[in-house]
């Protein structure tokens, strides 16, 4: 199997709940790695690729609902599917409260939970590919000149040339020269398009 195929963790206590739970995932080419408690799963090394947790309730030590708080604070981003032989409402609705994808009562039927576990995949890719274009956003960001991230802070305020010219005491020729090389080395293709990569850069907006 590929090494950046996703990857579907599963930490039950129950033996035989685990093997049911691989058994299935093998059979529809799903890579797995199970654990028996939720400080198995924090020791293992996991690879950075797309990924899900399958998690019961019921835990030896930390609970699984607790364990979902403890990731959170951690900043251990993986979308959560609850097993449980025991749900209730109230229990479920903390859990969905908390951002897990589904809440399952054993036994569960088999699509059930690959129709959760695919749906908390392609969150995970998602969530993934917004980190991977936010980082490389930053990058461009960070190599504009000092001058330049003035300029684009102007620009995107709604100022034009001339104004942003008598506002950094600089010409209107070089202002343009400046707005240029802002424009290519942050790849965009329109003020629009700059305006929007400041607000996810999340910018102060320059005072006109």
């Amino acid at each position: 199997m590929a090494g950046d195929a996703p990857t579907v963790f599963i930490v039950d206590d129950d033996d035989n709940v685990r093997a049911s739970i691989e058994g299935l995932l093998k059979s529809v080419s799903l890579r797995c790695a199970s654990f028996g408690t939720a400080e198995e799963f924090l020791r293992s090394k996991r690879p950075d690729v797309p990924s899900c947790l399958v998690l019961d309730v019921s835990l030896p030590g930390v609970s699984g609902l607790d364990f979902q708080r403890q990731l959170s604070a951690a900043g251990i981003q993986i979308p959560i599917i609850f097993v449980t032989g025991h749900g209730d409402i109230p229990m479920t609705v903390k859990a969905m409260k908390s951002g897990a994808v589904e809440f399952l009562t054993k036994p569960f039927l088999d699509h059930d939970l690959l129709d959760a576990i695919h749906q908390a995949l392609d969150r995970d890719r998602a969530t993934r590919r917004q980190q991977s274009d936010s980082t490389e956003l930053r990058k461009c960001y960070e190599a504009l000149s000092e001058r330049e991230r003035q300029v684009m802070g102007l620009v995107v305020s709604g100022m034009l040339n001339k104004q942003i010219a008598f506002d950094l005491g600089i010409s209107e020729i070089t202002v343009k020269i400046h707005r240029g090389h802002v424009m290519r080395k942050m790849h965009a293709e329109s003020i629009a398009e700059l305006v929007r990569m400041a607000s996810k850069l999340e910018l102060p907006l320059a005072k006109k």
